[in-house]
């Protein structure tokens, strides 16, 4: 297995861990709770499942080109992309990833994490170009974006439920440097370095992701 899949697979694996652990917590009744945005508690924990869902999908997929060489890229392209109707139809797939999620979601998201990790067992160490919502990519590349939604949406799942949540390290450190990364790619560099520094706050709605 190449160095930066084994990697980026051992960092998805723990983000993934921690968020079926805080899903876990989050009692069945309270699903219909707000979430994030027009999301309730049931949509994000289900939006935030597409993380393995996806995964299992695209790794059984071949691209012939690679489109964004990094994860830093993937988010530039998607942030790029994602107006009016794609916007919309984040929003949506969100709600019908809840939906779909039944009775029983963290019997779905245990079961989605076996999926996407016998995706990766099937890789047999090999980083093939799969395709991705933003194009051709490396698995070693893809599987950063997916440990960022892990760990971002956890926080947010965490402040809706009023649980507590500390990301995993190495998945904490690689969602800050991906973040970082993408906001330079969408021509944000100085601002986010004025904010980290103390110097000016960011502007209000400012996202590095769709």
């Amino acid at each position: 297995m190449s160095t930066a899949l084994s990697t980026a697979r051992t960092t998805y694996a723990e983000a993934a861990a921690a968020f079926l652990a805080l899903a876990a917590q989050v009692p069945l009744e309270r699903y219909a709770e707000p979430g994030l945005g027009t999301w309730d508690l049931r949509a994000l924990v289900g939006h935030t499942g597409r993380s393995l869902v996806t995964v299992a999908t695209y790794l059984t997929t071949r691209a012939d080109r690679v489109d964004a060489p990094d994860a830093a890229a993937y988010f530039a392209l998607v942030s790029r992309l994602a107006h009016g109707s794609a916007r919309d139809a984040i929003h949506q797939r969100g709600i019908e990833a809840g939906v779909s999620l039944g009775a029983d979601p963290v019997a779905a998201l245990d079961a989605a994490r076996e999926e996407a990790e016998l995706a990766l067992d099937l890789l047999e160490g090999d980083d093939p170009v799969v395709e991705t919502a933003a194009g051709g990519m490396r698995v070693s590349d893809y599987l950063p974006t997916r440990t960022f939604e892990l760990t971002v949406h956890s926080l947010d799942i965490a402040a809706a439920a009023g649980l507590d949540f500390t990301p995993p390290a190495e998945a904490l450190a690689d969602t800050l440097a991906l973040a970082t990364a993408t906001a330079l790619r969408l021509g944000h560099g100085v601002d986010v370095l004025l904010a980290l520094t103390g110097r000016r706050s960011l502007a209000p709605g400012m996202s590095v992701v769709p």
